[in-house]
């Protein structure tokens, strides 16, 4: 898929799959995000949890490559799950883009639908996260 100029990332993959009914899914994703996108780049404390995540705001436009995974949750909506590398001049930023980013320009997106698979994301009540279950 193309991502246009000002498409916010995660939510068009996550629209787009479940137009597409598409629940189980690996995204490839290449281009560029516009200033002030936020990524999660660590908790501020590793044995905190629920962790408190620590967030980078992007300064400046930065060129992006990414890489997640699209399962249901457990109300049956896509999500996204995608951790990108994020660079500009000299400086690489790499983390989980959940937060948002948005498209420079030009983003693109190789969405490729796993079938055969009964997977689904349960909310974890510990650390808050959605964690992949395989049946």
């Amino acid at each position: 898929m193309r991502l246009n100029d000002g498409d916010h990332v995660p939510d068009c993959l996550e629209s787009f799959a479940a137009q597409k009914k598409i629940f189980n899914a690996v995204c490839f994703l290449l281009g560029g995000v516009k200033d002030k996108g936020r990524v999660v780049v660590g908790p501020r404390e590793s044995d905190t949890i629920p962790p408190d995540p620590v967030v980078k705001i992007l300064n400046g436009v930065h060129e992006v490559q990414g890489v997640g995974t699209i399962f249901s949750d457990e109300n049956g909506r896509p999500r996204l799950h995608m951790h990108a590398a994020l660079g500009r001049g000299d400086t690489t930023t790499t983390g989980c883009v959940r937060m948002g980013i948005d498209v420079w320009q030009i983003g693109e997106v190789v969405m490729l639908e796993i079938v055969g698979v009964s997977a689904f994301r349960k909310r974890n009540l510990e650390t808050g996260f959605e964690l992949l279950e395989i049946d």
